[in-house]
């Protein structure tokens, strides 16, 4: 079960472009979730007309304001702000927009608390993401655990293993062939697994900036 946002603008947005970032099909690197989640109020915010301009050209976006998502402009007050902080700890730069995917198995935005069922999820979205973790462009896909427990109840991503150590490699993979599937902690996470997502991010940085791309292939 999920709250569907109950603005139609939103909703708009994610039907004309149902990710985030450039295109999940001629990104380098996806980061896939189980929902996107907005304040409730969104649209009543200041920062709305910020989050359009976003979904209609996120590369731009990153381009024009030097934050690879509005939840980072001031003025932004809700969920998912905390995600996108611990995720520019990966410390990107506009230089690598057309690179970077954020695509969900959900493909609606949500607001509040949210449990996913297989049932929930659109067969053709996910034919979609499917497509674009197997894209010519793709090097490496990130997911989380919970991500991954709900992918492997649907048809579509059954074929997936649980996740193991590679030698070599921090980040544990779901998928060793190209392109690699790393498992890390949600960007989220606080607490006693902090030192351990902060590991994580260092990991990402070096796979996504070039120590460790000859490791993919």
């Amino acid at each position: 079960m999920y709250n569907a946002h109950p603005s139609e603008k939103l909703i708009h947005a994610f039907r004309q472009k149902p990710y985030q970032g450039c295109c999940p099909t001629q990104a380098e690197f996806l980061f896939i979730g189980l929902d996107a989640n907005y304040a409730p109020n969104i649209e009543e915010q200041k920062i709305f007309s910020k989050i359009i301009e976003y979904h209609e050209d996120a590369i731009s976006f990153w381009q024009k304001y030097n934050v690879h998502h509005p939840f980072l402009l001031d003025g932004y007050k809700g969920d998912g702000r905390k995600y996108h902080k611990e995720f520019s700890k990966i410390r990107l730069s506009c230089k690598d927009a057309s690179r970077i995917s954020f695509i969900e198995l959900l493909h609606l935005p949500t607001t509040g608390r949210n449990d996913l069922k297989s049932s929930d999820l659109d067969k053709n979205h996910l034919q979609y993401i499917h497509k674009a973790i197997f894209s010519e462009h793709t090097k490496a896909v990130f997911i989380s655990d919970a991500v991954f427990k709900l992918m492997k109840k649907t048809s579509i991503f059954s074929w997936m293993n649980d996740a193991k150590q590679i030698e070599g490699h921090t980040l544990k993979v779901f998928h060793e062939k190209k392109p690699l599937i790393y498992k890390h902690l949600h960007f989220s996470t606080y607490g006693k697994f902090q030192a351990q997502k902060e590991e994580e991010i260092k990991a990402i940085h070096d796979i996504i900036l070039g120590s460790n791309i000859s490791d993919l292939t």
